[in-house]
């Protein structure tokens, strides 16, 4: 695998954390992060992740991945806070 691509996988990772950890309905923290610092990194992070793997990869092709790990990240996230507090409670 391309140092690009793991790089632009890892910042799509924090960027993605980022945004759902400054979401008021997320279940990692007790307190989300504030919001705006918290989407404003997270998205400089998912654009840095975009152009890392655009730089191993053709724009489109970079694309479809990004948009793919996206929603595999968004979709998982909250189930990994399910599962580390399987009662339920904060």
């Amino acid at each position: 695998m391309n140092v690009f691509t793991s790089t632009g996988l890892l910042l799509s990772f924090l960027g993605c954390s980022a945004i759902y950890l400054a979401s008021p309905n997320q279940r990692w923290l007790l307190r989300p992060l504030p919001a705006g610092s918290g989407r404003l990194a997270g998205s400089v992070l998912l654009v840095l992740g975009w152009l890392a793997l655009w730089q191993a990869m053709q724009a489109l092709t970079a694309a479809f991945v990004f948009l793919t790990w996206l929603m595999l990240l968004f979709s998982l996230l909250p189930y990994v806070a399910a599962w580390r507090r399987p009662e339920g409670g904060r």
